[in-house]
């Protein structure tokens, strides 16, 4: 008795330990999808084929799939590139931050660092593009005008304000020299109660800044500037 016991019992902790690891291995991370990854983008790189490589590393970011040392260098060298040469400095500072000087392309992420250079100050001194080196575009809101007429903000649109003097009720009240409280018509609303706006001079509309583009007339596009002025419909050149 006390041996097929101890047979029952083998053969549950063998059960329980196999479907023990089955489910660990179900929840654990997929690297073998990450090494595939790794492998198509490298590919992809070593024939030039930087969409393809930008593609799948922005893939791996998405998947939240650990990702490999080295993949925020190969991410820089791809995205240098393609001409986003901030994202490029942002992954390449990354890299060296977590590998340091220690990392298998230490060498070239200094030399890509010093590339990087020129291209970012020519950004940050260029005035046709944001400080990402996206091309500026004409707002769609106010066409780049900069200001819009909009519903006026000071009275809501309606034109009127409440008097402050009376607090909106048209009366004044006053104590006289018995000290028996008077009521008077407010002079400064003629006993109406409410003014015309002083911002809309009661039109309920105004002219301000554009809530879209802050007032600037601009707004950052998709397009990578070449930092060079050139006709095209939609884009501030200015």
């Amino acid at each position: 008795m006390k041996f097929s016991l101890t047979i029952v019992r083998i053969i549950l902790f063998t059960l329980v330990s196999l479907s023990s690891w089955d489910t660990l291995a179900q929840s654990g991370p997929n690297l073998g999808q990450t090494d595939r990854w790794m492998k198509g983008a490298l590919a992809a790189i070593e024939r030039k084929d930087y969409q393809t490589a930008n593609s799948i590393f922005r893939n791996l970011i998405d998947s939240g799939l650990p990702l490999p040392d080295e993949m925020p260098y190969y991410f820089s060298e791809t995205l240098f590139e393609l001409g986003q040469y901030d994202n490029s400095s942002n992954f390449l500072n990354k890299y060296l931050e977590l590998t340091g000087f220690k990392g298998e392309n230490y060498q070239g992420a200094r030399e890509l660092q010093e590339k990087l250079k020129s291209y970012l100050a020519e950004i940050q001194s260029c005035q046709l593009c944001d400080r990402r080196g996206y091309r500026f575009a004409a707002c769609f809101t106010c066409d780049g005008s900069k200001q819009i007429e909009q519903d006026c903000n000071y009275c809501k649109s309606k034109g009127i304000v409440g008097c402050s003097r009376c607090a909106a009720s048209g009366m004044i009240k006053k104590a006289n020299v018995f000290n028996i409280v008077e009521f008077f018509e407010c002079e400064r609303c003629s006993g109406r109660g409410r003014l015309t706006c002083p911002e809309c001079e009661g039109s309920g509309k105004e002219v301000s800044d554009c809530k879209t583009c802050a007032g600037s007339g601009k707004i950052s596009s998709d397009q990578i500037c070449d930092h060079k002025a050139h006709e095209h419909v939609g884009v501030v050149e200015k």
